[in-house]
């Protein structure tokens, strides 16, 4: 219970720093959807270059994150800095390979994702990732040294030094400068500009430390990354394919249109990405430090706990963005509006997402993780053809369900062959009951949305079907008389 208690505190503070970061940064979607129209499809741009780069992250720290933990936590690791020096020295050297291969294949690579009159756009958003990749390295081992308000500390900076370079570039300068023009290129540099500001802040974490590489580590630590980056390419894919091949199964100015609008809608539904990873930035270091030394069976209860409690708090975060709509969806300006229909969808990919990352660890402790790049590879493979097929006549909303598609069919196959190689108990009965209940609450907000015309009545309505899942897991699986102080009045 300790333990679980651990985690939940660290989760709760990884979870602010990412949920308040991730609000704050919302404040730049209505800034760039009433500066950048729809019809203009600038934001399609940014949503593109921003699809990139997540598949690049991936593809740059090469499974290296969860490989550092793994190795950091080894009862027979005498020298965590070793290991932490070693997965920087590695990491650090992949992006400036990757910086220089870029930059001699500009002119042409640019050319082929569509940007042959910005190539500036594709080079930034290289130097971005390539900083990005090295950085995760240093915050990972805050993670590991417990230090989780530097780590928040630092995510919350970049996000107000971003938003207010920003502010500057598309409301304040327009204003004091004439003829100043927004371009879409502003979003990149500021970018660029506040991940080297942050960089600089890891001065203790870089130059605190004896700068070593252990190639014989090294090796061992390859062989164990390599399938993870497969998995890692592979649901990456699952999250940014749809907008990365949109525009060629969708080709021409529509594409770019519908790309932008949809990728504005999706930034409502990325409240539940806040959720999953918060968890994971817990969960993770969680599970190595108590798993990783042994089979981890004492602490496969508190594996099937965190899983029921973790779709407990999705479902309840789903209940309020539907139950909230007419207020989240000032976000976005009204042209971007269309796009709220797949929100739905999309939260229940990343709910399946998260469920899918909870299952994931069955063959990260027993070292197994080519199962991993298996189940992901699945689910990537049914992601795209899914979206090859169905872009062409529904637009957007088959990159929606493209998504459940993907997410569902990875979750399944982890989740049936973990009770093989690693069987954990998990509540299903009492998860599933938790599902129907969303769902029949979901059906009952969608089906008055239409028959109810005042806003603030719906509002009202889907406030008291809230309350009624709260008051459910109250009842069942949080009692009130467990809380100290108040609990006594309940007793």
């Amino acid at each position: 219970m300790a333990s679980l208690n651990s985690l939940v505190k660290d989760t709760a503070i990884y979870g602010m720093s990412s949920i308040i970061g991730r609000f704050l940064n919302y404040l730049l979607v209505p800034l760039y959807t009433e500066k950048i129209s729809a019809a203009s499809g600038g934001y399609g741009v940014v949503t593109e270059m921003y699809s990139y780069t997540a598949l690049f992250f991936v593809i740059l720290t090469f499974g290296m994150e969860t490989t550092l933990f793994r190795f950091i936590n080894r009862s027979d690791e005498r020298d965590p800095e070793r290991v932490y020096t070693t997965s920087l020295v590695a990491v650090g050297s992949v992006g400036l390979l990757f910086l220089s291969a870029v930059a001699l294949a500009l002119p042409s690579l640019s050319g082929a994702m569509g940007y042959a009159a910005h190539p500036d756009y594709v080079m930034t958003m290289a130097c971005v990732v390539a900083l990005d990749a090295f950085q995760a390295i240093p915050f990972c081992y805050l993670r590991y040294k417990k230090r989780p308000l530097k780590f928040a500390a630092l995510k919350l900076c970049f996000i107000a030094l971003n938003i207010a370079l920003n502010l500057i570039f598309f409301l304040l300068l327009p204003e004091i400068i004439p003829g100043w023009t927004i371009q879409v290129g502003h979003v990149f540099y500021i970018n660029l500009f506040c991940t080297g500001i942050i960089t600089l802040a890891f001065w203790r974490e870089l130059f605190g430390v004896r700068w070593r590489i252990d190639f014989a580590l090294l090796r061992r630590m390859l062989s164990y990354a390599w399938p993870i980056l497969v998995l890692g390419i592979a649901g990456i894919l699952n999250q940014t394919a749809d907008k990365i091949i949109f525009k060629h199964v969708m080709p021409g100015k529509e594409g770019e249109v519908q790309l932008g609008i949809y990728g504005a809608g999706v930034k409502i539904a990325m409240i539940m990405a806040m959720i999953t990873q918060a968890f994971r930035y817990a969960y993770e270091p969680f599970v190595f430090a108590n798993g990783g030394k042994g089979d981890g069976s004492d602490n496969r209860q508190t594996y099937a706990t965190a899983m029921k409690f973790f779709v407990i708090f999705t479902l309840l975060a789903f209940l309020c963005v539907i139950g909230y709509m007419d207020i989240l969806k000032r976000i976005i300006g009204s042209d971007y509006w269309p796009s709220l229909k797949a929100v739905p969808i999309v939260m229940v990919a990343e709910i399946l997402m998260g469920i899918y990352f909870n299952l994931s660890f069955w063959y990260k402790l027993t070292d197994r993780t080519i199962w991993g790049a298996w189940f992901s590879g699945a689910g990537c493979i049914i992601l795209i053809a899914t979206n090859i097929i169905f872009i062409p006549q529904y637009g957007f909303m088959a990159c929606a369900w493209g998504g459940v598609a993907g997410y569902g069919t990875a979750t399944l196959l982890s989740y049936f062959v973990g009770q093989h190689y690693y069987p954990i108990d998990y509540p299903l009965r009492k998860i599933g009951g938790y599902a129907v209940l969303c769902a029949v609450l979901y059906a009952i907000m969608h089906y008055t949305a239409g028959i109810v015309p005042n806003a603030a009545l719906r509002i009202g309505l889907n406030t008291l079907l809230i309350l009624v899942f709260t008051a459910t897991v109250i009842r069942f699986d949080f009692p009130l008389r467990n809380l100290p102080v108040v609990g006594r009045y309940f007793r």
